[in-house]
């Protein structure tokens, strides 16, 4: 079972859909990888070359990779559903801080968080952020931490209303394509 301090399962009203968000569990592994590839893909491939996506599936992003995040101790992926469809994801880790957020300071970092297409501004990834927000608020977190591409638009602006402030960047490697991402901050204790 997993080690979230509150309800795994929850019940949301967002904007436009009834959305639930519970805790992934070892059974669910291979419906988050093979959701995390398809979400990746449909996100970055018209911006990287086909050779670029198939390395880093190969290499970085294999099944066998993103089955093993879930249940990992350090991890905790929550899968949203709406009507039984897995339709949003989230990723969050016990990693170390980036530079810009000195060492001392408990965070904790939405590695990733990402909602199928037909899905998007539907409250989907509303209901998926609010619950990585609680989640480190029930770890006693300081900060909430993530990196987005530069040129996604949306999602820094997304980021933004949530309270999400750029502090920094860093290189992203896909491929042999170089990535520029900022590194966005949210202070928990405002």
């Amino acid at each position: 079972m997993s080690e979230f301090s509150y309800q795994s399962f929850k019940v949301l009203d967002s904007e436009m859909l009834n959305v639930i968000i519970r805790v992934a569990e070892p059974e669910d592994a291979a419906s988050v990888a093979c959701f995390s590839r398809k979400t990746f893909y449909e996100n970055y491939s018209e911006h990287n070359s086909q050779k670029d996506i198939k390395n880093f599936f190969a290499n970085e992003f294999s099944v066998a990779s993103l089955m093993s995040e879930v249940g990992r101790r350090q991890n905790v992926v929550l899968m949203a559903y709406s009507l039984y469809t897995l339709v949003g994801y989230a990723v969050l880790k016990e990693t170390p801080n980036p530079p810009e957020i000195k060492s001392a300071i408990k965070s904790i970092e939405v590695s990733r968080i990402y909602v199928d297409d037909p899905f998007k501004r539907k409250g989907v990834g509303n209901a998926l952020i609010k619950e990585c927000i609680n989640y480190a608020r029930s770890k006693n977190r300081e900060n909430l931490w993530l990196s987005v591409w530069h040129e996604n638009a949306g999602a820094i602006d997304f980021f933004s209303k949530w309270g999400f402030s750029i502090i920094g960047s860093k290189i992203f490697l896909l491929g042999d394509n170089p990535h520029i991402n900022w590194v966005m901050k949210k202070d928990l204790l405002k």
